[in-house]
């Protein structure tokens, strides 16, 4: 299967990167290499990208995608490791980091994979297949009250209670094996009443258990911190989300980074000594034009901020 994917916000990306042409530039999710495509174009011979990916069909596809240029280092690794890829590569600092959150266009088409509640297949989700549990591990041996959690805090589904009953005892029968097993299980659970807002009554257990199976959140945080910290004075780091979970742990991070003085407010001054690491570029969000989405409607629900290192 051709891998596609079509890159959202893509030029204001670019432009919030604020790329120099000698720089070297770290894409965490290279995916379709969409992104980074258009930061090499911008670089010169001495200018350097670093492209990291956990799913090794990504880079594939995107060593053939940008395969005219020779100043790319190929990553298989997650961005959690940002730090030590850094330092295996001997790079102590770069000018720019772009993350990109989203699930591609190609993991969610691919059949296989098993991310889509909409084409049957063994329920994996792995973005890395070479390791990991998988959503099979998460619907079959978790207890119950796990698996309400997993629905609840990465989902945010409300019938979290509801669906994890329904999945345990249904598997008491036999194991929960393919995709559409699990969406008849979930549509069984919620109430008809609620399945008229227009939206799957699958999509939210689908995003709890990929992110469980992924790790998706609770790399994110360190990972930023960590990029952060091996930023040149002036780099930026441009990340792109697609879910409330993802953009609130991002907006609070980089507020922390920004004002990081914990003294208590009835102080009249700081008296902690923490000074502030980075400078927003923008104070809300950055969101798809009119014209994208009618191109595009997975960028609906994206997200870019994007934070300059002092």
């Amino acid at each position: 299967m051709e891998f596609k994917h079509i890159s959202v916000l893509l030029n204001e990306c670019i432009e919030a990167l604020d790329i120099k042409e000698d720089g070297i530039y770290v894409d965490c999710t290279l995916g379709g290499a969409g992104h980074s495509l258009e930061i090499l174009k911008r670089l010169s011979s001495k200018g350097r990208l670093i492209g990291i990916d956990q799913d090794e069909d990504a880079l594939k596809a995107a060593k053939e995608k940008i395969k005219e240029f020779n100043n790319v280092t190929y990553v298989h690794d997650n961005f959690y490791n940002i730090k030590t890829i850094l330092d295996k590569l001997e790079i102590e600092k770069v000018d720019g980091i772009f993350m990109d959150l989203g699930v591609s266009s190609y993991q969610l088409d691919n059949t296989e994979r098993g991310f889509s509640y909409m084409r049957d297949a063994k329920l994996d989700m792995r973005m890395d297949r070479s390791r990991g549990i998988t959503a099979f591990d998460v619907v079959n041996n978790y207890e119950e009250e796990q698996i309400a959690d997993v629905l609840r805090n990465y989902g945010e589904e409300k019938f979290s209670k509801r669906i994890a009953n329904f999945i345990v005892d249904r598997r008491k029968d036999k194991p929960i094996e393919t995709t559409l097993e699990l969406v008849n299980v979930i549509d069984a659970a919620i109430p008809a009443k609620f399945k008229r807002d227009g939206g799957h009554p699958a999509k939210r257990t689908f995003q709890g258990i990929r992110i469980e199976v992924n790790g998706e959140l609770k790399i994110l945080d360190k990972a930023i911190e960590d990029g952060i910290d091996r930023l040149n004075s002036g780099g930026r780091m441009a990340i792109i989300t697609f879910q409330s979970l993802e953009d609130r742990i991002v907006k609070v991070k980089f507020k922390s980074l920004e004002d990081p003085c914990k003294c208590p407010k009835e102080l009249p001054m700081c008296v902690c000594g923490k000074m502030p690491i980075v400078k927003l570029i923008s104070r809300k969000p950055i969101r798809a034009t009119e014209e994208e989405l009618e191109v595009n409607s997975r960028s609906r629900s994206a997200k870019l901020r994007v934070a300059e290192k002092i």
